[in-house]
């Protein structure tokens, strides 16, 4: 029996809502969203990276990114500075630093929650699946 594709993506999509509705409900306590975590943490593993960058790596447009970045810096969380030419380069502040590794220790709490019904083998295989299936697809003729 062939799994049809979108019962597939909707299961992916249900495991990635409770995931995110578990993670912000539980960042509030450390004074933080998911978005907002998410972008210290790129912030975190590319110091003095341009919107553009990090807007990529945060899954946002540049706009909505640059929206957000606006409000971490209003909140001492990151601080901006000038780079070469035009850009400007993201970092984090002390307190940008506390606020994430609060947030790892919380995110971590969660996603062993949203996981522990599987066995060690059983995440491998999920994570060497998301891993395939997140691959680009070669294009017909070509590989």
């Amino acid at each position: 029996m062939a799994v049809e594709p979108q019962i597939l993506g909707r299961a992916v999509k249900a495991v990635q809502y409770r995931q995110h509705r578990a993670l912000d409900s539980r960042l509030a306590s450390v004074g933080s969203t998911l978005a907002q975590w998410d972008a210290l943490r790129a912030i975190g593993r590319t110091p003095g990276a341009s919107a553009r960058l990090l807007a990529a790596a945060t899954f946002q447009s540049e706009q909505a990114f640059g929206t957000l970045a606006g409000r971490l810096v209003a909140q001492n969380l990151v601080e901006r500075r000038p780079g070469r030419g035009r850009r400007i380069e993201h970092h984090l502040t002390a307190e940008g630093e506390r606020v994430l590794n609060a947030g790892r220790e919380v995110a971590d709490s969660v996603l062993r929650e949203c996981f522990e019904n599987l066995t060690e083998p059983e995440r491998e295989t999920l994570l060497r699946l998301l891993l395939k299936a997140g691959e680009p697809v070669p294009e017909a003729g070509t590989g």
